[in-house]
């Protein structure tokens, strides 16, 4: 209490010297001004010598005036910097007490009465995973190589071929792809669509006729999936995906959660923002998000049932982002990419690959999903917590966190106003700052969360956020 006085009692020494600094230098100021133009006038006519000496005194008076003034406004700025800073390093102060304070009542909570030590977080669910089949199907055109290697890497960390057949769907009838697929044997399964008819589209869309074929070629193959071979669900991967090797456990251990939780739409293994130096080393941290990542993702029959009367002739993920799909849900995804794209050639042209996509870090550490709860990603259970974690955290401007001036702080919160302040700032930050049908990439409430520099960061809306704008594009 006596340091918190004192405190006190020099903070507003501090500011009664600095107020009384800017006080004495307006008045000087504003009296030289008032002499210079009101003060007393010579009617007489001073001789020229005696003129230029006057002149030449005042312009040094006035030079000397000049450099105190300088003087007195660095004074000024220094003490300024000063109180900044004493500012700052109280908040750090009272912010790692209140962490030190939550990490000593949440280990007492732990605790039992025999002071035995906490258990752990992973616990074996009751939830019985033998019975679930959950079919791969790899979408293929005339790529043998890329088929080759996903299928190889399919195999390679796929558990059980009973709990997860897989079907590969080829479109364009190349020869060559569907001779690859057909070496695998009765390890894989191929559906052959059966429709390669030229699609009529407008003049200006006819570069982008290889984005008709595909949403022709997912309406066909998700068809066969769903209404002819009567699956309940299905993990969805292309012919240049490599995957991690905790790919199947991953989506086995949230396929109860898919089906439980309504607000879900689909678990996804991609992370949009998931480069090594923006992201953390925990593989087993698990987001909510209201943007669709696609690139190896799991989806419903029910969700299929809804989607597909009106699916559309062509850019099938862009649509499956409208508010008219997504009708508010949401999708799962990881800290940590579960696949990788190794498709630089394709109907995109590499669109965001050097850029971007090369560099998503693949996971390599197995996590058993099976044997941790993942309750708290229910809409009900993961929303509060996740609003109280981004909103407590200390806000910091761009500059301080760009200029290291946020160190004590391992998480915070970015604030955003506008789609002109959030590209600028994911742009400065190195994260990627598009919006489809203006949610941006992994968002969730706004919010994306991401790692910079050692800091957990949240580039979050107002907290009054309650919706996204489509107009954000």
């Amino acid at each position: 209490m006596t340091l918190d006085l004192l405190y006190y009692f020099i903070m507003k020494k501090q500011r009664t010297f600095l107020t009384a600094c800017v006080f004495l230098f307006i008045c000087w100021n504003l009296g030289a001004y008032y002499v210079f133009v009101y003060g007393p006038k010579r009617t007489e006519t001073l001789p020229a010598p005696h003129l230029s000496e006057r002149l030449a005194r005042l312009q040094s008076e006035l030079k000397d005036q000049m450099q105190v003034n300088e003087q007195l406004l660095l004074d000024i700025e220094k003490e300024k910097a000063i109180l900044i800073q004493k500012k700052k390093d109280q908040e750090i102060l009272q912010y790692k007490k209140k962490l030190e304070e939550e990490n000593k009542k949440r280990d007492e909570n732990n605790l039992n009465i025999n002071n035995e030590l906490p258990k752990p977080q992973r616990t074996k669910n009751d939830y019985s995973y033998s019975s679930v089949v959950l079919p791969v199907l790899l979408i293929a055109c005339n790529r043998p190589s890329a088929v080759k290697r996903s299928l190889d890497t399919l195999l390679r960390h796929r558990p059980s071929e009973k709990q997860f057949p897989i079907i590969v769907s080829q479109d364009c009838g190349h020869l060559e792809t569907e001779k690859t697929i057909l070496s695998y044997g009765d390890k894989v399964t191929l559906i052959k669509q059966p429709d390669l008819s030229d699609i009529k589209v407008s003049p200006q869309h006819k570069k982008f006729i290889g984005y008709y074929k595909i949403a022709r070629h997912y309406r066909w193959a998700l068809n066969q999936i769903f209404k002819q071979l009567n699956y309940d669900a299905v993990i969805i991967v292309e012919d240049d995906l490599d995957i991690a090797v905790d790919f199947f456990e991953y989506f086995l251990a949230t396929y109860p959660l898919l089906v439980e939780d309504k607000s879900l739409m689909c678990v996804s293994a991609w992370n949009d923002n998931g480069k090594p130096d923006r992201i953390s080393n925990q593989a087993d941290l698990l987001y909510r998000s209201d943007f669709f990542p696609g690139l190896g993702w799991m989806l419903l029959k029910e969700t299929w049932i809804d989607l597909e009367p009106n699916w559309p002739q062509g850019f099938w993920d862009d649509w499956m982002r409208h508010p008219d799909q997504r009708k508010e849900r949401s999708c799962i995804r990881p800290e940590i990419s579960r696949t990788d794209t190794f498709g630089k050639i394709g109907v995109s042209k590499g669109q965001f690959f050097e850029q971007h996509l090369k560099y998503i870090k693949l996971n390599t550490q197995f996590i058993p999903f099976t044997q941790v709860d993942l309750s708290y990603l229910k809409k009900e259970n993961y929303n509060p917590r996740f609003r109280k974690e981004v909103y407590d955290a200390p806000e910091v401007s761009l500059h301080q966190l760009t200029k290291e001036d946020a160190r004590g702080f391992p998480v915070v919160r970015v604030k955003y106003t506008s789609k002109d302040s959030f590209k600028a700032t994911a742009r400065t930050l190195g994260i990627m700052n598009d919006f489809k049908s203006g949610v941006p990439r992994t968002g969730y409430l706004g919010v994306v969360s991401f790692m910079y520099r050692g800091h957990r960061v949240y580039l979050a809306p107002d907290p009054s956020f309650t919706g996204y704008d489509v107009s954000w594009m």
